[in-house]
């Protein structure tokens, strides 16, 4: 951070002389004696000691620190200098050097942190003496490679260690020097002026001559401020210029300004000038104030005692952060401007405070929000994360506490509620009853009935203030609470099943969930208990039997004694864990916008992992059950009841880890449960935007809540292996998919259960995300049913109808393979057969879109079918056209089918091998019908061991050439035909291509020319007969000048084709140029130059002249294979003379080269 100017850095405050009219300066004379002539203030033991102290070398640690340099220290953090200087009447020269000395920082993590965004402070550790433990390393290779939110830091280091810093000088509370910046290949060397002004051990003021704006420092002021810290026995130290003026006479004043004014007389004579005309004035400012300020002569008692901070700089690039939100960059550096707000915090700076202030000001100035408020629009979900951030810093501690006082107005004098937190012995085994509201439950354990999120910010309060007992009490109480409503919620659900599933229409029981809350009320009450749980000699209070703890310190979570407030047989741990399941089990509705749906998954992870950190036991295990049992059984007031609505949040996450935990003890429920799960986002996933669509078209409003009964909504069919033995009944048992909602309104009566109609369809940005968990849920289930027939085909058929992704079906069809071919076991036959069922699922789902991992998706399907066996892959080739696209059945399919490594793997006898081979001739054959483009050379390919099946293919060829194939690819087959020994359907072929051919004067590049000269030399060599044929069609096909006259030139320099027809043979003479067919041909390449010619004139530029003349010579060429030749080509040149005569000096190059 460097200022803008180079102006001398103000004075803190003013220093007086005697000369002033003030009294003398503490501590510089003696009875009239000044320091420097002997006379010490203290008397001889004193000018002994401080004399003996003055000589002590700096840094040697292998003698006791004095107690000068210990005083001096604690007193230049302290204390500001001018405090001392009126404490005390007198302090000797040496101790006033000392004072200075330990007046600079002396620990480089300040510097790192006012230089860099992201650090750890804890990595910057001061120890005493002036150096620093753990500093970072110095530049050079090896920080080329480290974080560059540290690169003004670490480049600093590089200066320092480069020897870049020189003319380091100190003069009290002030430091100065010059740092040099090598040259780099674009830029020069520099050198920059560097001063620093510092008080209490801490840079109050910078000044750079580089200009640098930016909230951090420079390069430069971290070198000399490095220096200093690392180097402190080289800097010249001198006392405050005030001190040193002071010492001076009158004519030494005089000739110290004079001298002072001539070095720098272009800067400061005005200056100087206007100040001597000033103090010569008695009315003057200067004048009637004693003393004059002294920049080196460190900070007055009213001066602050904080790190320099630009706080321009803060306000500019928080400004330009804020009109570049929607940029990803400038989010990240608000997040790192947030990130350094809280580390100063951390290490208790005051200017995390301001930058803070600074921030929200312009947070609060920014023009994004009139915009918003004007236009009525919501705040976007990147701004929402920046002011939840904000927000969060600005109430450190009581974010929740806060949250819930401004939304609810919390009060604390409800007698209930101070019972509940006061006492563990409040309890009434009487006053209870079976309503809603009963203050007490059955067992006389207090109950608190208030909004859940409310209750856990009291809980949260509790812990931020200091009393973690009052909050466990009432998270206790909210618990029971939570668990008696749960019971409550089932029976209600058991009492009108039959009529919501009759009628199969409901609402979400919670629009408001808790997991993903801002108050986070399921994550402030598993804390809570977690907390009380956790066993350690400093945090565990609160108990007595210390007997019973001892015995579990081995563990980092603990069943502790019973609470007053739980039952016989329940601990802190098993609240938690239960707690933490309802709150995740919870039907609650998708809210809106991309952060708030990104806040609910991460929230649902960071519990899940958080569970995952525990080790079950028997006690837990139970209610990992009982939970489990319950979400299958609760209806619209579980996530995975029978009854789910429509945009209830997918239980895919929080199922895996059900799964995983149940499968161990309750493999029949887990299943279960995963199996539900895996039903549950279905419907929107499949169906939601079709139903948008057609809802936005209805005139008018009305119930659209249906029961979706087919197979893509069924739980039944799913699970029908598992609820049930093969063999008995299969009850019905239909997943109701809801659309209906409560409106917005009173939530906190969770058992009301009405219809209402839809009316809103909020976009799932997190539907991605959602799909990828239901994917790793099925592929959990998939590893763990690995051996069981029944579990397998169960899980197929729940992936087959729930997971509508083809890349998810097929990564788990992957993922089933690696498992059943896992080289430390057997190959599992039946996980295979699942593998090859979900790629032909993907097979059949990308048949008809794009997929750019298409060929992939093939590829990898017959190398599943290939490891299942011979009528796997005999199977895919019989089904190929509802699987695969002609060209990938020929070109990956059958290729592959047919080719020597598959051969070998499977160990073919001859028998399988023809049968394979027949199955894939079948296959070519029938790709070439359907799409004889693509799939007529691989078909031919494919065919050459049988010639029925070649003859057949060819003639699919010869049949679609007239109207599906286009030149190039007959030319293809042609050169295949040729290559393959048979030259006349090679021929036939080629004259079929020509046909479909047309080449214009100037495509003189074509890609079909090769095509072209090879056809006519293939007819060439066959015969004249055959040459004949088709030079009619090159005529007709080719109007190219050059291409023309190629052909006509390779024609005339051999004799054609030795053997012709039927193996006779030619007569062996040179075809002539005045006989058909090369005179036919020979016409066409002389009317093509001249038309040519007459293409190019018409909008030729000068620039294309002399090529304009090569291609005359070109013409010239061909001109003259005719007998008269030579006139024809005289009498053109003439023509275009006659023609073209405006272009004079077109013409008059034409007639320096032709005459």
């Amino acid at each position: 951070m460097a200022e803008r100017g180079q102006l001398p850095l103000p004075a803190k405050r003013l220093c007086s002389r005697p000369g002033y009219g003030s009294g003398c300066r503490l501590g510089q004379l003696v009875g009239g004696t000044r320091l420097g002539s002997g006379a010490l203030c203290a008397g001889p033991a004193a000018a002994a000691a401080a004399a003996a102290l003055g000589l002590l070398p700096f840094g040697k640690t292998q003698s006791p620190e004095t107690l000068l340099d210990i005083a001096a220290r604690k007193v230049a953090e302290k204390w500001p200098f001018q405090r001392v200087e009126e404490r005390f009447e007198r302090i000797p020269e040496p101790v006033q050097r000392r004072i200075v000395y330990w007046s600079f920082p002396r620990s480089e993590r300040e510097i790192c942190m006012y230089s860099s965004f992201n650090t750890d402070a804890e990595d910057y550790t001061a120890v005493p003496g002036g150096t620093t433990a753990g500093t970072v390393p110095s530049g050079g290779a090896d920080t080329a490679a480290t974080d560059e939110s540290l690169l003004s830091f670490r480049r600093g280091i590089a200066l320092l260690d480069g020897g870049c810093v020189d003319n380091v000088l100190q003069v009290g509370f002030h430091l100065s020097g010059t740092v040099t910046e090598p040259a780099i290949q674009s830029e020069p060397e520099t050198v920059c002026n560097v001063a620093i002004s510092f008080d209490r051990c801490k840079i109050t003021s910078v000044t750079c001559s580089c200009r640098n704006k930016d909230i951090f420092y420079c390069v430069h002021v971290v070198a000399l401020s490095l220096y200093r810290i690392r180097k402190p026995d080289q800097v010249k130290l001198h006392l405050p210029i005030s001190e040193t003026l002071f010492q001076m006479n009158r004519d030494q004043l005089q000739k110290f300004a004079q001298y002072l004014i001539t070095v720098h007389h272009t800067e400061v004579l005005p200056t100087a000038q206007k100040l001597a005309d000033e103090i010569l004035s008695q009315n003057s400012e200067i004048s009637q104030v004693h003393g004059a300020p002294d920049p080196t002569a460190g900070a007055s008692i009213d001066d602050e005692n904080c790190w320099h901070l630009d706080e321009e700089q803060v306000q500019e690039q928080v400004k330009l952060f804020l009109s570049q939100a929607g940029y990803h960059g400038s989010g990240k550096q608000l997040n790192l401007l947030f990130a350094k707000v809280r580390e100063m915090l951390k290490m208790r700076d005051s200017n995390g405070a301001r930058m803070l202030t600074l921030i929200t000001e312009q947070f609060m100035a920014d023009r994004h929000l009139l915009l918003w408020r004007q236009q009525g629009t919501a705040m976007t979900d990147k701004y929402r994360q920046l002011w939840d951030e904000l927000d969060s810093l600005n109430k450190p501690h009581r974010t929740v506490f806060t949250r819930a006082i401004e939304a609810c107005d919390l009060h604390w004098q409800d007698s209930h509620l101070q019972h509940i937190i006061s006492s563990d012995l409040y309890t009434n085994y009487c006053c209870h009853d079976d309503t809603e509201n009963s203050l007490f439950d059955s067992h006389g354990r207090p109950l608190w009935h208030e909004h859940v999120p409310t209750a856990c910010a009291r809980v949260d309060a509790l812990r931020s203030h200091g009393y973690p007992q009052e909050a466990l009490r009432l998270a206790i109480a909210i618990v029971n609470t939570l668990r008696r409503q749960q019971q409550k919620q089932l029976e209600m659900f058991q009492a009108q099943k039959k009529e919501l599933l009759h009628k199969g229409v409901t609402s979400i029981t919670n629009l408001e969930g808790w997991v993903g809350h801002p108050l986070d009320p399921i994550g402030t009450l598993f804390s809570s208990l977690m907390e009380a749980c956790r066993v350690d000699d400093e945090s565990f209070h609160g108990f007595s039997n210390t007997e019973s703890v001892e015995q579990c310190k081995s563990l980092e979570y603990h069943h502790l004694p019973a609470h007053r407030f739980l039952e016989e047989g329940e601990s802190y741990l098993t609240l938690a864990v239960e707690v933490a399941l309802i709150g995740l089990g919870q039907q609650r509705i998708m809210p809106d916008g991309l952060y708030a749906q990104e806040k609910v998954c991460r929230n649902e992870e960071q519990l899940i992992s958080k569970l995952q950190e525990i080790d079950l036991d028997d006690t837990l295990v139970k209610i990992f059950r009982n939970q489990a049992v319950f979400l299958l059984e609760a209806g619209p007031y579980s996530g995975l009841g029978e009854i789910i609505h429509r945009e209830s949040v997918p239980m895919h996450t929080f199922a895996k880890y059900l799964f995983t935990s149940l499968l161990p003890h309750d493999a029949e429920l887990a299943y279960k449960t995963a199996l539900r799960a895996m039903c549950s986002s279905t419907t929107y996933i499949d169906q939601h935007q079709r139903e948008r669509e057609t809802a936005l078209r209805e005139s008018e409003p009305g119930l659209r809540g249906t029961c979706i009964k087919d197979s893509n909504t069924t739980c039944q069919d799913c699970i029908k292996g598992l609820w049930q033995e093969r063999g008995s009944g299969t009850e019905r048992d239909w997943l109701l998919v809801l659309e209906s909602m409560v409106p917005s309104g009173d939530v906190s009566r969770p058992h009301h259960i009405a219809s209402v109609v839809p009316n809103r369809y909020p976009r799932w940005f997190t539907l991605s995300h959602i799909e990828s968990q239901q994917c790793e849920l099925a592929s959990t289930m998939l590893t763990a049913a690995k051996g069981d027939v029944r579990r397998l085909e169960t899980v197929l058929e729940s992936i087959q109808k729930n997971i509508h992704s083809s890349s998810h079906i097929f990564k788990l069809a992957q993922d089933a393979f690696k498992i059943a071919t896992l080289m430390d076991s057997l190959r599992d036959i039946t996980l295979l057969k699942v593998s090859l069922e979900l790629g032909l699922q993907v097979m059949r789902m990308t048949l008809s879109t794009l997929n750019w991992r298409r060929r992939e998706m093939v590829r990898w399907l017959v190398t599943c079918a290939t490891e299942i066996g011979v009528y796997a892959l005999d199977s895919i080739m019989q089904n190929w056209f509802t699987l695969f696209t002609p060209t990938e059945a020929t070109s990956i399919v059958a290729t592959t089918v047919m080719s020597n490594s598959t051969i070998v793997h499977l160990h073919l006898d001859c028998h399988q091998q023809e049968k394979l081979a027949s199955s894939a001739r079948t296959l070519a054959l029938q790709c070439a019908v359907k799409d004889p483009q693509n799939c007529a050379l691989s078909a031919l390919t494919l065919c050459e061991k049988d010639h029925i099946a070649f003859e057949t293919a060819y003639q699919i060829v010869l049949d679609a050439a007239a109207t599906s194939m286009s030149y190039s690819q007959l030319f293809t087959i042609a050169r295949y035909m040729e290559h393959r020994g048979y030259p006349m359907r090679a021929y036939k072929l080629a004259t079929l291509a020509m046909t479909h051919l047309n080449l214009s004067y100037n495509q003189d590049t074509h890609p079909a020319i090769n095509d072209v000269l090879w056809a006519c030399a293939l007819s060439h060599s066959l015969g004249k007969n055959e040459l004949a044929a088709i030079i009619p069609l090159v005529v007709k096909s080719i109007k190219c000048a050059t291409v023309l006259s190629d052909i006509l030139r390779r024609c005339t320099l051999t004799t054609p084709g030795m053997v012709g027809l039927h193996g006779r043979r030619n007569s062996g003479k040179l075809m002539s140029l005045d006989k058909a067919p090369l005179r036919q041909l020979l016409d066409a390449t002389i009317g093509a130059y001249i038309n040519t010619t007459h293409s190019r004139l018409t909008h030729i530029s000068p620039r294309h002249y002399s090529e304009f003349i090569e291609f005359l010579s070109k013409a010239r060429e061909s001109f003259l294979m005719a007998h008269d030749g030579h006139i024809q080509f005289t009498q053109f040149i003439d023509n275009l003379k006659q023609i073209y005569k405006g272009k004079k000096k077109l013409m008059m190059l034409v007639r320096e080269r032709f005459g």
